[in-house]
């Protein structure tokens, strides 16, 4: 009789776990879908940004052959040049939606994150209330405390966790303020307390961004640098390579920030940084 109680909460908790592990699932889900959706606009992002070059390349082409007389190259060029906007225009388009998908993935991320926690807090709480009732079942008593013995005691509550979610925030919102050192001790402890979630890549990412704020570079670089090594399918590698590219540049190693700079267009292009990096090698150029 004693242990009904207890195994009504057992009970309770069993339920709510399997109805966090059921959104769990959906969660996990939905961010699959959304990432397969975005793989798909990035792919035709590159393909876009692709033709939009070829049809500048083909502008020059008939610029130097000046070929058919000065009107019918004029006419060539102004179709060129509308077919060039409306490209430039999709690609604007598409990389809007990119925007909106990866900021969505990145709450669901974080809803994942949550929920994982959650199960894992709900588990051991089953195993320890299974574990008092075999006490009981066993005639053992136990104490308001929550261990055997005979004696009685009182109780405490449980101190409050703090979710992957809450932690990541907090640690983000100290960055936004220019606090960089509690945001960075925010970030370091997130890395090291919620190493196995989805978010683990970006806290480890925004370690770099507060050396970089900081203007401590060389540890930007080791920090970014951990980011490609232990994610490297994270959507947070091509923003740590221009970043390793940046703080060498404020380094004044231009060898190896055109190293990264170059790496970054080559291997992630279309994306946003891709154009950053453009950027900045045309100003070194100068």
């Amino acid at each position: 009789m004693k242990a009904t109680p207890l195994l009504t909460i057992t009970l309770l908790l069993s339920l709510a776990a399997c109805t966090t592990q059921a959104e769990f699932v959906k969660t996990k889900t939905d961010m699959s879908e959304l990432r397969e959706d975005s793989k798909a606009m990035k792919a035709r992002v590159q393909e876009l940004q692709k033709r939009l070059d070829q049809d500048f390349q083909k502008r020059l082409d008939l610029l130097d052959a000046n070929i058919k007389g000065t009107v019918d190259v004029q006419k060539v060029m102004a179709d060129y040049g509308a077919k060039s906007d409306q490209l430039a225009t999709d690609i604007q388009l598409l990389q809007g939606k990119l925007e909106e998908n990866n900021f969505r993935i990145a709450e669901l991320a974080q809803k994942l994150d949550d929920k994982s926690f959650k199960m894992a807090e709900l588990s051991a709480r089953v195993e320890e209330l299974e574990g008092r009732i075999k006490l009981l079942s066993t005639g053992v008593s136990i104490t308001t405390t929550g261990q055997t013995g005979t004696g009685g005691g009182e109780k405490r509550p449980a101190p409050q966790a703090t979710g992957p979610s809450d932690a990541y925030r907090q640690a983000k919102n100290d960055f936004d303020k220019g606090n960089f050192d509690l945001a960075l001790a925010g970030f370091q402890n997130y890395v090291i307390q919620f190493s196995d979630t989805t978010q683990a890549s970006s806290a480890q990412y925004w370690i770099g961004e507060c050396y970089y704020a900081k203007k401590e570079f060389s540890t930007a670089i080791d920090s970014f640098a951990k980011v490609i090594k232990t994610y490297p399918k994270s959507e947070k590698v091509a923003g740590a390579k221009l970043k390793i590219g940046l703080s060498y540049l404020n380094e004044k190693n231009t060898a190896k920030a055109k190293e990264y700079l170059n790496k970054v267009i080559k291997e992630h292009p279309g994306t946003t940084e891709a154009e950053i990096a453009k950027d900045r090698i045309h100003k070194i150029a100068k």
